[in-house]
């Protein structure tokens, strides 16, 4: 039986923020991802990306490594083994809601009111 607590609190607020979130799935698909193509998929400004990458970084969800690549600095993003660990159990989580939901579902009621 799933505990309602539970569901709030199994991930923390810096995973769990909708922005950040979409930041780690787009990270978790392409292995790793520059600032720009973050930029443009999430179509924010530079500030507002910046703001959450670095605290993805400072909360050990994210690696980043500034390189030069054609001349030009660039700054590119993976999953640390946290990420990875979180992102995969965030993953399960679904999975085990939509077993949940796919399930037959039984009648509650039944019961508790004799």
């Amino acid at each position: 039986m799933i505990i309602m607590d539970d569901l709030y609190t199994r991930f923390d607020s810096t995973f769990f923020e909708k922005t950040r979130l979409s930041i780690l799935t787009i990270v978790y698909r392409a292995g790793f991802v520059s600032f720009n193509y973050l930029k443009q998929q999430l179509g924010v400004t530079d500030g507002a990306i910046y703001t959450h990458l670095e605290k993805l970084v400072q909360e050990g969800y994210l690696q980043k490594r500034r390189e030069i690549a054609e001349g030009a600095a660039r700054t590119n993003y993976s999953l640390t083994e946290k990420g990875r660990t979180t992102f995969h159990d965030y993953l399960k989580f679904l999975e085990e809601m939509l077993q949940i939901h796919s399930a037959p579902k039984s009648d509650h009621r039944k019961g508790e009111d004799s």
